[in-house]
């Protein structure tokens, strides 16, 4: 099965460079140059690592298939695939792993059923869809998912107060926090 990597994006520059996001822990290895990288569409690849950089926490490649900004631009959404496999990451899962996952609190209440994993721009985030229907986006970082047990069917959430939807039932409403004046004795 293959998984994506990275998703290529806007161009960087007038000589091919492209913006990489990532979705892998190994950047330096899997875009090592002279790396042939198998695309999502086919015809957009192979693709084959000129050069790469970091800078500032994001990665930049050039492909030897193109050559200037033009043809970096058309490249822009294509997903860049590995075997699932060749994939060798420590703490890796995969949306369609977590998809289905009970999930759990910390006290082992169940907070309901993982749906998916949003890639955003700070942090993964899984899609957790509540007892209520409520969809909730919980940050994938250890400190709030400290247990993913796929073959146990789980993830253990320790979420902050506010985060879940359920939680609105238990806010405690008072005439300070509306913006009422207190009553005077």
């Amino acid at each position: 099965m293959q998984m994506t990597v990275a998703r290529i994006g806007r161009a960087h520059g007038l000589r091919g460079e492209v913006a990489l996001d990532l979705r892998t822990d190994s950047p330096a290895d899997r875009f090592a140059v002279g790396a042939v990288l198998t695309t999502v569409p086919a015809t957009a690849g192979p693709l084959t690592v000129a050069a790469t950089r970091e800078q500032h926490g994001r990665w930049f490649v050039t492909f030897e298939q193109a050559a200037d900004r033009s043809a970096a631009e058309a490249l822009r959404g294509v997903e860049i695939v590995a075997e699932q496999d060749e994939t060798d990451e420590d703490d890796a899962w995969y949306p369609h792993e977590l998809a289905g996952l009970r999930a759990e609190h910390v006290d082992g209440t169940i907070l309901g059923e993982i749906i998916g994993l949003e890639h955003l721009p700070a942090h993964d985030s899984l899609v957790l869809r509540e007892p209520s229907g409520a969809r909730t986006l919980v940050p994938f970082v250890r400190a709030i998912v400290p247990v993913v047990d796929v073959p146990g069917g789980r993830v253990v959430i320790d979420p902050p107060g506010g985060l879940l939807a359920s939680d609105a039932a238990n806010l405690v409403v008072s005439d300070e926090t509306r913006g009422e004046p207190a009553d005077e004795d």
